[in-house]
């Protein structure tokens, strides 16, 4: 095997990917507090042609040199909104016809690994702050909320790997 050069990965171009068809799926960070996972998950997002990255709370927005750092570039391809709160951007989701999970253990959570999408259907996945998740009133404006069943004595994942993880499985789902 050989790896592949720069110039043979055959990149698309920032107005190709501003004009490409997108994933149906919006990604919410609720109070983010790390530029770097803020900046992780724009560059998963791109990767996966997100429809867009909601910002809320106390997350950054970009310009940001140090979301740069680790989003190389994917703030300036992935849209973006900032809300004042995630509930409020829950409801305008949910208002505009998508259906809202949180990613959070919760009492009736649907295990990653169970997750059934209708792919005629518009997604939204909350993710929440590193130390105390997604907001319980968050959760409570959700439709529902997904877990990734974990087996360590951790119970917890980084937000931006959680991240990496469901739009993999949401792209998957949707894309099979």
């Amino acid at each position: 095997m050989r790896k592949f050069k720069i110039n043979e990965l055959n990149r698309i171009s920032v107005e190709e990917f501003k004009s490409s068809d997108k994933l149906p799926l919006i990604v919410v960070l609720d109070d983010i507090r790390s530029l770097h996972n803020i900046g992780s998950v724009f560059r998963t997002s791109d990767a996966f042609r997100v429809e867009c990255i909601y910002l809320c709370g106390i997350t950054a927005t970009p310009p940001h040199a140090e979301i740069h750092k680790t989003a190389l570039g994917a703030e300036d391809t992935v849209d973006w909104k900032y809300f004042e709160n995630a509930v409020e951007a829950v409801d305008k989701l949910k208002e505009q016809g998508y259906v809202v999970y949180s990613v959070e253990q919760c009492e009736g959570s649907v295990l990653l690994n169970d997750l059934k999408l209708d792919k005629s259907k518009k997604y939204a996945i909350v993710m929440g702050n590193e130390v105390k998740g997604v907001q319980q009133e968050v959760i409570n404006h959700s439709d529902g909320c997904i877990e990734i069943p974990q087996y360590g004595t951790k119970h917890s994942l980084n937000v931006s790997v959680t991240a990496g993880i469901v739009i993999w499985d949401v792209f998957n789902l949707l894309h099979s």
